[in-house]
């Protein structure tokens, strides 16, 4: 998909980067979910390269931005896969917060799936949409993409946050002692009940000092952080 991508996009121009970087977390999304029935919701347009290919349109990938042809980003008339259309980050969440309303008022059944990248979190929306699903209790998931990217490098306050923790040296210390404990007891009778806490104590090491405490304050149940190349990882969680 890649190289389709990269042979594409050298000949018709575009934002190549967000889709090269999405290409197994979308394999994942489309073998997880059931859309268009199941709402995914892009909050960068220009994520959604590998989202198109995989959705019935790559036969008409090399007409993308050209006159009559594919949107550079996602557009709702184009497909009915394409839930939100909108080439900036920050909305996507609010979006998808209000098809999940409109669903349960309705009373229909499926799921909505916001993924959000990093970047858009220096805007000030995606938290009014946080602070609002959380407090609704309406099943939503968010995706949280952080590639340390958005059009630029990233700064600001939770760019650190989001950057800094997991790779602190107090939970990197604390890791690397697990890992020893683990690797020293994974041999002796009995080692395999020491083997699960070690690993229980890490995973709980790791909640403790993840940005995922944030989103827990906020009424989201957190799961991560996990590697978004790793399809298999990806669809078990």
């Amino acid at each position: 998909m890649r190289k389709r991508l990269i042979d594409v996009v050298s000949r018709t121009g575009g934002h190549i980067g967000a889709g090269l970087g999405v290409v197994e977390l979308t394999v994942a999304l489309a073998y997880c979910f059931d859309s268009p029935r199941d709402k995914i919701v892009w909050d960068v347009g220009h994520q959604g390269y590998p989202w198109k290919i995989l959705t019935g349109r790559n036969d008409r990938l090399p007409t993308l931005r050209q006159p009559g042809g594919l949107s550079g980003f996602l557009r709702r008339s184009e497909s009915p896969h394409d839930q939100f259309g909108a080439g900036h980050a920050g909305t996507g969440l609010s979006a998808a917060f209000g098809i999940a309303m409109a669903r349960d008022l309705l009373g229909e059944q499926y799921k909505v799936v916001a993924v959000v990248g990093d970047g858009a979190l220096t805007c000030g929306l995606p938290y009014e949409a946080m602070n609002n699903a959380g407090h609704s209790g309406r099943d939503i998931i968010m995706v949280l993409n952080d590639n340390g990217m958005s059009i630029a490098p990233n700064v600001g306050a939770i760019n650190r946050y989001l950057g800094s923790i997991i790779a602190s040296p107090i939970t990197v210390r604390i890791r690397e002692r697990v890992k020893g404990l683990i690797e020293s007891v994974s041999h002796i009778a009995g080692g395999q009940k020491l083997v699960d806490f070690a690993k229980t104590l890490e995973e709980s090491i790791k909640n403790l000092w993840s940005p995922g405490m944030l989103f827990e304050e906020l009424g989201f149940r957190y799961f991560g952080p996990i590697d978004g190349h790793n399809v298999a990882q990806l669809v078990q969680t």
